[in-house]
Parts: C-alpha cells; sequence; structure tokens
C-alpha cells in the first residue's frame, strides 16, 4: 500500500537525513581525532559513518516522491530504532570502553536518532488518518 507523503513526513524524513548526513561526514572524516578525544575505536566510528551514507540517500530518495509504500517508511523508523538500541547495547556490552565524553557522545547522538524514529512514526500515524 502506497502512502502520499504529507509535508511533515517529508522534513522528518529530510531533517533526519541532513542530520545523519552531518554525522556519516564527521565520522568519516574526522574519525581518528573523534576517536582519540571520545576513546572509542577508530574503525568503529569510520564504519558507523560509512554506514550511514547509504541510509541517507534512502531518506533523501524517499522524501522525494509523491509516495512511497508504507512498509518502507515503517522500516526506516525500525532502522532509527534498531541503532538506538545497538548504540546502547555498544555501552552495555563491555565491547568499547568510551571516556565519560565518549560516553556522551553515544548516548545523546541515540536519544536523537530516538527522536527521529518518534516523529517520523507520529507523522506516518497522521498520514495514514
Amino acid at each position: 500500500m502506497s502512502l502520499a507523503l504529507t509535508p511533515t513526513l517529508r522534513k522528518t524524513l529530510r531533517f533526519d537525513a541532513a542530520m545523519s548526513g552531518g554525522a556519516a561526514l564527521l565520522l568519516v572524516v574526522a574519525a581518528g581525532p573523534l576517536s582519540h578525544l571520545l576513546a572509542l575505536p577508530e574503525a568503529l566510528l569510520f564504519w558507523a559513518g560509512v554506514v550511514l551514507v547509504p541510509f541517507v540517500t534512502m531518506l533523501l530518495v524517499i522524501a522525494a516522491r509523491a509516495k512511497t509504500p508504507r512498509l518502507v517508511l515503517i522500516d526506516i523508523v525500525l532502522l532509527n530504532a534498531v541503532w538506538v538500541v545497538a548504540s546502547f547495547a555498544l555501552l552495555a556490552s563491555g565491547w568499547v570502553a568510551p571516556n565519560p565524553l565518549g560516553i556522551a557522545f553515544v548516548c545523546v547522538q541515540a536519544v536523537a536518532v530516538a527522536v527521529f524514529a518518534l516523529l517520523q512514526l507520529a507523522a506516518l500515524r497522521a498520514a495514514q488518518d
């Protein structure tokens, strides 16, 4: 079932793309310095940035459409939710030992992504009414 993208839904997708794109650029370009600053592995930061590139591309392509399958929009919300869970799981797992600034960095970006997921879910529900 295709769903027409409302202005609100389109804005949330574009804002997510802008913030995720900025994060991707920062993580890819500055993984080394960030690694030293946050006490997080450089490879983790770099590859997290690389993973965001196709996600950003997908968000921009979908936001440019008049309609998109409802399941694609649900998948975007779920991908954001998985990112949030994975972020907190990373901290809880003991696989990394970030300093307090690194912990704050992971938590703040996870909360920001959670906000995007909630905004997108609310806009998706409103678009279905």
